[in-house]
């Protein structure tokens, strides 16, 4: 089987940022009073800038900043708010070909993967912009006395929002998750991966030149380790993308000082490929969702279970597809998978991949590292005969291996899918839809694709996305996306009687009253 080769087009000095741009947004960030760190790019090794980091007084300055910008721009019609993002939206279309740049040199992408992002945060502002109104504006409510007690729900804003996002998708994770907690009327207090941190600051910037308000939305820097605490200690919400056992920690935050959180954690996601599904098509959308942004997607498919009737044609036409694929992060619509982000990752997928080895798995395509192509380079790799006693069986490997394993029917699928402490994602192939949906049913997943990997649930943004088990807490998108940012207020105004005997009125000839009135709404099937 041939594996897959890379072309690099482009030199380093193609893939540099330019250094007006690097200073500008670098500027944008509320740090400076601790020690700056160097980012380099994952693709080439190259440096990209000595970032600024926060101190705990620019963290107090950010949120007293923030909390007198909230209270203004919560003061504003919505229309006005929305009208922001929906200027937001053509902006970030209309200047993709910056951030596409951006992205790539900060997380060694393909730009194929980068434009999803893209893709992801235009959604997402067109949906808030033209749904919010509806979702946040006041309701009228069934009172506890039919036409005497008048009852009102108002939404209001949390405050100040900390969002909290990784490096792997770092416009998406930080501009989409902002958007709803500002149209909602908060402020907000990004914290980006430092890797990643120019993206985020590039959509800081992009929203101001929509007309977003300065201070309401702003940029603070920094390990989390470092000042993540400091974030959830003042903050009235958090959102959180990232690793299962940070989650559990900032959990844990927020409990002690009774706000919210929303949590989108790990997964160990399966792909099940039933004895009817279309071979080709199949193959083909395995390949996006094992493999894009080089398998560091929380949503990215790691187990493949197949129908023993579909089992050799489908791998035959996988690893053809696999063999088939251009690796590289030039900056151009021509790699089929890029660079890992890390050494780290370099090493946690290097280890899964040789204790599986090890222990007798079988290696069908890929499963070694490429540093003639950049330093954190790894093939797609596709493994079988896998077992429980190796590590890549139920540990999260966020890199680009799969694991294929034969099945004999349905039922065995759908067990050994849902053999896992997570619950993220999930997707089938299948020709009959109406079968798959039965299944995606008995999956436990927040969600379940049919004849898609991950991008179909994800881009359904009016659906909500989230997690189950290890997997998180909270959902992304849909109004549950909006209404985790603000606290809903009941106005109840009672109106010529009151809730209460009337004068001369007996308790017991109250409650007789009361009994009475109960049954007949009862009766009258009043809600």
């Amino acid at each position: 089987m041939p594996q897959p080769t890379g072309t690099d087009s482009s030199t380093s000095s193609e893939r540099a940022l330019p250094a007006e741009l690097v200073k500008r947004l670098a500027a944008r960030a509320v740090a400076g009073g601790a020690p700056s760190v160097e980012v380099a790019a994952p693709a080439t090794g190259s440096k990209i800038v000595d970032l600024p980091q926060s101190s705990i007084e620019d963290i107090d300055k950010a949120f007293a900043t923030a909390r007198i910008a909230q209270r203004e721009w919560a003061a504003r019609p919505i229309s006005e708010r929305t009208a922001i993002f929906k200027r937001f939206h053509d902006l970030i279309l209309s200047e993709q070909s910056e951030i596409l740049d951006i992205l790539q040199i900060e997380t060694g992408k393909a730009r194929t993967h980068a434009f999803d992002e893209v893709g992801d945060v235009a959604i997402n502002a067109r949906y808030y912009a033209n749904a919010s109104k509806s979702l946040l504006e006041s309701r009228g409510r069934n009172g506890l006395l039919l036409f005497l007690t008048q009852v009102n729900e108002i939404k209001r804003p949390k405050g100040v929002v900390t969002i909290i996002s990784p490096w792997n998708y770092p416009l998406a994770l930080s501009a989409s998750d902002a958007i709803p907690a500002l149209i909602a009327g908060n402020a907000v207090i990004s914290r980006p991966d430092n890797q990643t941190a120019l993206t985020a600051l590039w959509a800081n910037e992009l929203a101001e030149r929509a007309g977003l308000p300065a201070g309401v939305w702003q940029v603070v820097l920094g390990r989390g380790s470092n000042i993540g605490g400091e974030l959830i200690s003042r903050a009235d919400y958090v959102d959180y993308t990232g690793s299962t056992a940070t989650g559990r920690h900032i959990a844990a935050q927020a409990a002690s000082r009774l706000i919210g959180y929303s949590l989108e954690l790990g997964g160990k996601n399966p792909m099940l490929v039933l004895a009817d599904a279309d071979i080709k098509k199949s193959a083909e959308g395995a390949i996006r969702a094992c493999f894009s942004s080089a398998g560091q997607l929380c949503e990215s498919m790691e187990r493949i279970y197949v129908h023993t009737e579909a089992y050799d044609a489908f791998v035959k036409a996988f690893l053809a597809e696999v063999a088939k694929m251009e690796l590289g992060a030039d900056l151009a619509y021509n790699s089929d998978m890029g660079s890992l982000t890390f050494d780290r990752q370099l090493t946690a997928v290097s280890a899964h991949v040789e204790d599986a080895r090890a222990k007798g798995a079988t290696v069908l395509a890929g499963g070694k590292a490429r540093p003639d192509l950049g330093p954190y380079f790894y093939e797609p790799t596709v493994l079988a005969d896998v077992t429980p006693e190796m590590s890549v069986y139920r540990d999260e490997t966020f890199g680009p291996v799969v694991s294929i394993y034969r099945v004999d029917s349905d039922d065995e699928a759908i067990e050994q899918a849902n053999d896992t402490s997570y619950g993220l994602n999930a997707c089938i192939f299948t020709r009959d839809t109406s079968r798959g949906r039965t299944i995606a049913a008995q999956l436990n997943s927040g969600a379940v694709n049919i004849n898609e990997g991950f991008i179909a649930a994800w881009g359904s943004v009016d659906a909500p996305s989230g997690g189950l088990g290890d997997s998180g807490t909270g959902r992304r998108h849909g109004s549950e996306g909006i209404l985790k940012y603000v606290d809903s207020q009941t106005i109840a105004a009672q109106h010529l009687l009151p809730v209460a005997p009337l004068p001369g009125m007996s308790d017991e000839t109250w409650a007789q009253t009361m009994t009475f009135a109960l049954r007949a709404m009862r009766f009258l099937g009043v809600k």
